[in-house]
């Protein structure tokens, strides 16, 4: 499977965890991934790997974001634009292999298929506010 598209499939674990009790996240994250047609044993153990990457981290990426975004807190973020945020900021900070252009710009695409309007300009502002810091 390509990296976009397990990068998609990523950024759908990470938004099921906004609706999802920590307790009920394993049977969940089965159950979803249990759904993806021809998912390679080794591409599940990488999205399993990857979710608990980011999930352990979104302390730490979601006060970047509240420290990034002037007037906005994570709270007050549309669900699906904070997902992708956090994937996002998993790989800017955390994740050397990614280029830092690729990850906005994979970002924004996430914003254009599965946000709202505004959703793509607001993360690639967050984004290259990150990505200077950084």
């Amino acid at each position: 499977m390509s990296r976009r598209k397990l990068r998609v499939h990523l950024f759908k674990m990470i938004f099921i965890f906004a609706f999802t009790l920590e307790r009920d996240m394993p049977e969940q994250l089965s159950l979803y991934l249990d759904s993806i047609e021809g998912l390679s044993e080794e591409d599940r153990a990488y999205l399993l790997e990857r979710y608990e990457e980011v999930h352990d981290r979104i302390p730490e990426i979601d006060r970047m974001l509240n420290d990034t975004a002037r007037g906005w807190k994570t709270d007050r973020f549309a669900s699906c634009d904070l997902a992708i945020l956090r994937v996002a900021c998993y790989e800017l900070i955390f994740d050397e292999a990614i280029p830092e252009g690729v990850a906005i710009n994979e970002a924004v695409e996430l914003a254009k298929q599965f946000g709202g309007d505004e959703s793509p300009s607001f993360i690639n502002g967050i984004l290259g506010e990150i990505a200077k810091k950084a």
